[in-house]
């Protein structure tokens, strides 16, 4: 068996003990078993055969075709997935085998037959295969649209669900940011009128209760649950998990206990949660999937999404579990929310129309503590491209500025999107929907995560650079670019602004827009394909 961890986190290398397995010669120290070896002879002979078999088995076990691989982020978290020549094969690993390193790859071997590479292969091809089956679901329909068989009910949960989180958002982040502001405005936040009427001071964890407040006006929905063939729970779990990450001495039973008690709820409360068993309702996680999926004590995040009762249901999340086919990403707020058809019209001319003045850029900060990261060497690059790349430092905090955020992305022709925290970052959504055409270094970035608002054909929108190559020194991105022909550039530009844009921003909550659909529209109308095809 191999054990493949991709990871992101810089840690200090795995502790090996090398035990040296004693010889049978050796008088001083039994080997494992000895006891009954050095008695065999007082065993009855099929016993003994019995017990030859197991030990084989027990040895050669490990080197039968099963694969394990991992993908980390820094907040050591694993995506994982387990695989083998037989159907329903479920491998459990042993702790001690799942490591992190200063690598990116690492395998530890037990004299397997498959290669690494083959592993890894075998691996993606799960996640893709998964995703093909949620992208399946992807609605093609247009507006308008007939809500015939499509209502869809909104709990009305007790307020610590929701309302008094949002209450508490000064509460949320201590000492590092007051929330208050940001859920302003149906939690658009603040406007921003120096990029135009239609701007705000988003956060990126805002995700849940703006969605909500569109789902409290969509036009398909029912107030009687009988008529209803889709179940929103709006339960700001991220918010939940958010208000646990940097408090110390707070158990796990704490941090999981509001999760714990909105699953009771829904079991006492009502009955169309156990008609099919959750399959039915849909949850909208403003945080990355692994924050619900909390394995160890002393980890952040909570469990919500490791409870038996939450595993038929649906959750959109701006990050999914790539192995999981009911975790449908969705995309990260940005700072733009039209209202109306014409505000998109509008932006479209003027991101179609700037002038890109930089090859490319970098909006991000360095991370020092990674070894693994390749952003140093992304900051080289572009840092020594003779004026063709702006690096805007995060590290300096000017990213806490949306208009100079914008301003960069607005005049480059391509942004750098590296991996940061977890695999997905929300500059791949400011910088889209600036017209930026992003080069993508790892595929679990946008690829393996947004099937309903991103092109399965890749090359129509990003440039892909394999981070091995760059952090192994074999590939300058800027060369790369500078490769890229005008003509390319303005295709995939077209594509970005004319096709993609609109269906990557969230909309108001009293949006007037008829032609085009938001990424809200993009979701729910998946939602309802999905619910249509279940056999409920």
């Amino acid at each position: 068996m191999a054990v493949v961890s991709l990871s992101r986190k810089r840690s200090s290398p795995p502790q090996v003990t090398n035990k040296t397995v004693p010889s049978l010669k050796d008088s001083t120290v039994d080997p494992p078993f000895g006891h009954i070896l050095r008695q065999s002879v007082r065993v009855p002979p099929l016993l003994l055969l019995l017990l030859i078999l197991f030990f084989w088995f027990s040895y050669m076990l490990p080197s039968m075709p099963f694969f394990h691989i991992c993908i980390s982020s820094r907040k050591i978290n694993l995506y994982c997935i387990s695989g083998g020549t037989q159907p329903n094969f479920d491998a459990i690993v042993p702790p001690r085998l799942v490591s992190f390193t200063n690598t990116t790859t690492t395998t530890t071997n037990t004299t397997s037959s498959v290669g690494k590479k083959e592993e890894i292969a075998n691996a993606i091809k799960v996640v893709e295969e998964k995703l093909q089956v949620i992208r399946s679901w992807a609605s093609n329909s247009s507006k308008p649209r007939s809500c015939d068989g499509r209502g869809v009910f909104v709990y009305d949960l007790p307020p610590k669900f929701n309302k008094e989180l949002i209450e508490h958002c000064r509460d949320l982040l201590l000492p590092w940011t007051d929330f208050c502001n940001y859920f302003k405005n149906d939690a658009k936040g603040e406007p921003i009128p120096s990029l135009g009427d239609r701007w705000f001071r988003t956060h990126q964890y805002s995700l849940e209760p703006i969605f909500h407040s569109r789902l409290l006006k969509h036009p398909c929905r029912v107030r009687d649950e009988a008529e209803a063939k889709l179940f929103y729970v709006p339960f700001y779990a991220g918010l939940d998990a958010l208000r646990w990450h940097f408090k110390s001495n707070v158990s796990g039973d704490v941090k999981d206990s509001l999760g714990v008690q909105l699953v009771s709820w829904l079991e006492t409360s009502s009955k169309w949660w156990a008609r099919n068993s959750g399959a039915d309702h849909v949850f909208v996680l403003g945080k990355i999937s692994w924050d619900f999926r909390r394995r160890d004590e002393g980890a952040w995040g909570t469990r919500l999404l490791e409870l038996r009762q939450m595993r038929n249901t649906l959750k959109l999340l701006i990050e999914r579990h790539p192995w999981e086919t009911n975790d449908i990403g969705v995309p990260h707020p940005t700072y733009f929310h039209p209202k109306t058809d014409d505000d998109v019209r509008a932006w479209q001319a003027r991101i179609i129309s700037s002038a890109r003045t930089s090859l490319a850029s970098f909006v991000g900060a360095a991370r020092p503590d990674a070894e693994e990261s390749i952003r140093s060497a992304l900051i080289e690059q572009c840092e020594s491209s003779s004026g063709e790349c702006r690096f805007l430092d995060c590290g300096t905090g000017a990213c806490a500025n949306p208009e100079a955020v914008i301003g960069v992305f607005k005049e480059s022709e391509f942004c750098m999107q590296p991996p940061g925290d977890s695999p997905t970052r929300r500059s791949v959504f400011d910088g889209l929907i600036s017209g930026c055409i992003p080069v993508l270094f790892d595929p679990f970035t946008a690829y393996y995560q947004y099937p309903w608002h991103l092109p399965e054909e890749r090359g129509l929108y990003s440039v892909f650079v394999d981070k091995e190559e760059v952090r192994e020194g074999k590939v300058n991105v800027m060369e790369r670019l500078r490769r890229v022909s005008k003509k390319e550039r303005d295709d995939m530009r077209r594509y970005i602004v004319y096709e993609l844009m609109p269906r990557l921003v969230y909309a108001d909550s009293d949006s007037e827009m008829e032609r085009f659909d938001d990424a809200f529209d993009v979701a729910m109308e998946g939602l309802f394909s999905r619910i249509s095809r279940l056999e409920l």
